[in-house]
């Protein structure tokens, strides 16, 4: 099949040397927005500092060792500062281009690669997956302790909203999902967070030997469905979906520090990842995979292993500069500065409710590979209608909000996640500082 870029390099080419230029002539700032006055974007300086008294003080509790903050506004950047340690053990500064472990943030970009071939013309979201991926054809689900023929096939739109009946084997919350966690586990099924043998097309295999949680479109259930997404951009693009990512997303758009997999020149700026201790502070995770029930990770997965396996659903790393590139290009409906990835209208697409009546939690739908907030008043935060978001297990979050124009971007590194919900008080306090 045709390469993708093979059929772009005439229009991308020139946006590259575009790029070139303005940051030869310093015309793009080092995160790649011009930075903005708090107060002329709409912040009060003084509700702004409550970012960093929250940071600081999570750090002074030992919740986390450090984090970076990134708060943008109409196309302009308010905050971006360091806190704290990337390691403590090695006396590291966090710095503002530290590059952390994003694992589920993958899983918008992948979404982006996916409908990037959407608009290319190459398939139908409603187009069942085994038409590419033949090893779906005919799925299983569970029915009681037995399995039973589905009804129908897994689409394409399946896949990217969480409804295939694919699921996560560290998640099994539910009598269906334990059983189907087992079933992963004896199937060698990787979760993309620690080192992994082969390639993505093994673990399309895999699965496909083994049943679903449910009726393709019946439910909801987060699971591994964006990294047999990834597995499609591979068969059909002809890259891995790492030289797909890089060429068709990462370059154009600048994102210099986002990778699967770290060269030896840059694996010291990626953070130490921090696990709780009994008595309530932190260690570094070291040494080999960790198993915590279903759970299996590893903080060396990113720079380590055989480097084939690329996990769209997990397996990136980024800085905070990097993915506020990635965010700003949604959120101006498909492009920056001059380079334009989607549509306005497939932008659209991508950020409403894909999920129809069913539900992610009260108030939260799911699009093309963001939560989207449908009703704040049942979710009892701030966002606006529309905003969409997601995070990472290792203690990352974002979250656009297209009615205020902001991003919010959120780094750290911890597993499992803080207790003090670092995350969803980091959102409160971008909001509360909005005066205008």
């Amino acid at each position: 099949m045709l390469k993708f870029h093979e059929t772009r390099s005439k229009l991308i080419a020139p946006l590259f040397l575009l790029i070139g230029l303005l940051l030869l002539a310093g015309k793009l700032t080092a995160q790649g927005l011009p930075e903005g006055d708090p107060q002329e974007l709409g912040f009060s300086p003084a509700r702004l500092e409550r970012v960093d008294e929250l940071i600081t003080g999570a750090i002074e509790d030992e919740i986390i060792s450090g984090a970076v903050a990134l708060i943008a506004r109409h196309g302009q950047v308010a905050l971006l500062e360091s806190y704290g340690m990337a390691d403590t053990d090695d006396a590291e500064p966090m710095r503002t281009d530290t590059i952390f472990r994003i694992a589920s943030m993958t899983k918008p970009v992948t979404s982006l690669a996916v409908m990037m071939l959407y608009e290319a013309g190459h398939f139908f979201l409603t187009d069942p997956v085994s038409r590419f991926i033949p090893e779906f054809k005919e799925p299983q689900i569970l029915a009681g302790t037995e399995t039973a023929d589905a009804k129908g096939e897994i689409t394409i739109q399946h896949l990217l909203t969480h409804t295939s009946g694919i699921s996560y084997k560290f998640i099994s919350n539910t009598a269906r999902r334990e059983r189907l966690a087992r079933l992963y586990r004896d199937a060698g099924i990787s979760d993309g967070l620690s080192e992994t043998e082969g390639h993505i097309a093994d673990l399309s295999r895999r699965l496909g030997e083994l049943p679903l949680l449910f009726e393709p479109g019946s439910e909801y259930a987060y699971g591994l469905s964006i990294d047999v997404l990834g597995h499609l951009v591979e068969i059909v693009s002809g890259e891995t979906l790492g030289e797909f990512l890089d060429t068709q997303i990462f370059v154009p758009l600048g994102m210099t520090d986002t990778h699967f997999y770290l060269e030896a020149s840059k694996v010291d700026r990626l953070a130490a990842l921090y696990t709780p201790t009994v008595n309530g502070s932190i260690r570094e995770v070291t040494g080999e995979a960790t198993e915590d029930g279903y759970l299996v990770y590893s903080a060396t997965y990113n720079h380590g292993g055989p480097r084939t396996y690329f996990s769209g659903g997990a397996g990136l790393v980024s800085t905070a500069p990097d993915y506020l590139r990635f965010l700003q290009m949604f959120l101006n409906g498909g492009e920056l500065d001059g380079v334009r990835l989607l549509s306005p209208r497939t932008v659209e697409m991508m950020t409403r409710n894909g999920i129809g009546e069913l539900d992610v939690g009260p108030g939260l739908k799911f699009g093309l590979g963001f939560a989207i907030a449908e009703d704040p008043s049942l979710m009892a935060n701030p966002h606006s209608h529309g905003t969409y978001y997601w995070g990472g297990i290792f203690n990352t979050r974002f979250f656009v909000d297209p009615t205020e124009e902001l991003i919010g971007i959120f780094m750290s590194q911890r597993i499992p996640g803080d207790p003090g919900r670092i995350r969803d008080r980091f959102v409160n306090a971008t909001y509360q500082a909005i005066v205008e």
